[in-house]
This record gives structure tokens, sequence and C-alpha cells, in this order.
């Protein structure tokens, strides 16, 4: 079976020139037995509209089959409201833009998942973890309640380990480098939306660790223990 995930940059592959950058799609197939095809179509710099104006959705419907799966994370990008080409409203046109990629997906005999997006790098002063994608995490759920789709709430779950490793802590998870560091960033990186390699597993494991509690039938028989 083959799970395709559309998403943003915090979903999506990157090349050596980018390293240690990745996303978490870029990982995730590690995770699972040689049973399982992950086709990472996420792509920086998406929201859930421009994704489909792209015609990016259309590509996996031409693919993807009964049986396979459709992930999708998106708010990152959707919250830019001086672009309109990718700003969608939490509970209207975000909403409708993500109805499309489920009736696609259940269209084809496929199953969709919705994912809240990733937390940021964000802490207030004393350091508490802050919210950072506003109603999008909500609306994705009301969504997925009104629409019977599972959902893996990320967002949940990637704020809980950034407050347990703290404002210090996190800068492994995301591309925290110092000046010299790495031959790909050689005036140092301070970037609190992506994540260098060993961050993209621990997100990749939020979402295993999710998609277990889900029960998704038969995907969770292929996770590796």
């Amino acid at each position: 079976m083959t799970i395709y995930l559309a998403g943003d940059s915090t979903v999506s592959d990157y090349d050596g020139k980018a390293a240690p950058r990745a996303g978490w799609g870029q990982v995730l197939g590690g995770f699972f037995d040689d049973k399982v095809v992950v086709e990472n179509e996420a792509s920086s710099g998406r929201s859930s509209k421009s994704f489909i104006d792209e015609g990016r959705l259309d590509a996996i419907l031409k693919q993807i089959e009964k049986g396979d799966y459709l992930f999708i994370q998106f708010g990152h990008n959707d919250q830019k409201i001086e672009d309109p080409s990718r700003y969608t409203e939490p509970y209207t046109t975000y909403k409708s833009h993500l109805k499309q990629y489920i009736d696609g997906a259940r269209a084809k005999k496929a199953v969709p998942v919705l994912i809240t997006p990733v937390e940021r790098r964000r802490f207030m002063a004393e350091g508490i973890a802050r919210d950072s994608h506003g109603e999008y995490p909500k609306a994705m759920m009301e969504l997925a309640e009104e629409e019977n789709v599972p959902l893996i709430n990320l967002t949940a779950k990637s704020k809980a380990l950034f407050q347990e490793l703290g404002p210090e802590g996190t800068k492994d998870v995301f591309l925290w480098l110092e000046e010299g560091e790495h031959v790909n960033y050689p005036q140092g990186v301070e970037d609190n939306t992506h994540f260098q390699e060993e961050g993209a597993r621990r997100i990749a494991a939020l979402v295993i660790e999710e998609m277990k509690e889900l029960n998704l039938a038969p995907l969770k028989t292929r996770i590796l223990k």
C-alpha cells in the first residue's frame, strides 16, 4: 500500500544541498516495513489552496488507488493573509479546500487522514511553548468530526514535545546551527519552522504514535516494532 503526503515545507523532501534540513515526510518511510511505500508530494510554501490550484492534488488523485492513504497537513502557509494565492480563512475556505482532498481520496476508495499543522518553535519569556497556528488546528478538527475522517493532532503532540524539551532542547529539533557547524550553512542558521534530520524523525515518530492510537488498520500492522 502507498501513503501519499500532501503538505508544505515541514513535510517535504530536501536534497543534500539543504542538509541537514529535512521534513518529517522525508523520514516517515523508515517506520514501516517494505510493504508500505511513502510518496511524498509535499512541497515548500504551499497552502491547502495553492497545492490544489497548482494541480498537485489532481496529480496525486491520478495515481492513488483503493486501499492507499492520503495524509494531509496544511496550515503554515494558509495563515499568510498578505498572499491571496495561499491564504485561506480557517472556518470557511480552509475547510472547503481540505474537503476537496477528503472527497478526492474517497472517490478513489483511498483513506484520507487529516494532520493538524506541526507547531513552530515559539516560547513565551518564561519558557512556555506557545500556539502558533491560531484557529487552523481547531477548524481542521471540526472538519474531521463533520466528515468522520481520522485525525492526527500533530499540533498538540508537537507542542507537548517542545514544552518538554524547552527553548534550548528544541534547537536540536529545529534547524539551528552555529557558524561553521555545517558546510551548507557557513554563517549558521536559526530556523524556528524547519527541522534537522533528527528533529524530523522525532516529529515523524509523533505521527506514528497517533496512527497507533487511531488503530489505522491495515496500515498499523506495517509499522516496525
